[in-house]
């Protein structure tokens, strides 16, 4: 049973690892700084998780199973971000890369079909370490393609919920199973106990 288990955790957890270290590449490209420590986060706990199936341990699953509701709730904001949401605007916010540097989604110049184009001179506002730069002719706009990376996610993590929730309930009725048998019954039998001390008895002699 414990093979199973870990087969049915480890597939969703592992195609969900591989995607996301995916993305953390292109994370680190961009300088997003906010994702990368989510990613970071994010496989830290997915090998947590994976730990505790192989270690029958239902509190480190369902850690894993309450973060990937964080995970999914942060991919939602990240498609809010890029699709410009409410009050979130992706020209003028840097959210992503804690306001302290003016890098941008690492797509956004090396999207597919994009042409980069140099503009000078560059504005007076244009830091002196950063180019001025247009981008057009992309067959797939950047933001598009961030969203997709976390729809990605949040499809893999609610599978990834379904198969943690599961492993859990698996391991509670195996352990309520064995209690019922007795496993972890301390009133189990007792064999008769030897005596060191040999009892005398009192012995009445009729005259």
């Amino acid at each position: 049973m414990g093979i199973i288990r870990y087969l049915l955790l480890y597939r969703p957890t592992n195609i969900l690892t591989v995607c996301v270290l995916e993305r953390q590449i292109f994370d680190f490209l961009g300088y997003q700084w906010a994702p990368i420590l989510a990613n970071f986060v994010h496989i830290i706990i997915v090998i947590l998780g994976l730990f505790g199936t192989i270690q029958y341990r239902p509190r480190y699953i369902t850690g894993y199973a309450v973060w990937l509701v964080l995970w999914v709730t942060w991919n939602v904001f990240v498609i809010c971000f890029y699709l410009e949401a409410g009050d979130l605007s992706k020209k003028i916010d840097l959210i992503l890369t804690f306001n302290i540097s003016m890098h941008r989604s690492w797509w956004m110049e090396n999207g597919p079909g994009c042409m980069v184009t140099s503009v000078t001179p560059a504005p007076d506002w244009a830091p002196e370490d950063h180019r001025y730069i247009t981008v057009s002719g992309c067959f797939l706009e950047y933001q598009y393609i961030e969203v997709a990376h976390s729809s990605l996610q949040i499809v893999l993590a609610l599978a990834g919920f379904i198969y943690a929730c599961y492993v859990v309930k698996c391991i509670t009725e195996e352990e309520d199973s064995f209690d019922f048998i007795g496993g972890f019954d301390s009133y189990g039998y007792q064999g008769p106990q030897k005596t060191s001390h040999l009892q005398l008895q009192p012995m009445y002699m009729s005259k």
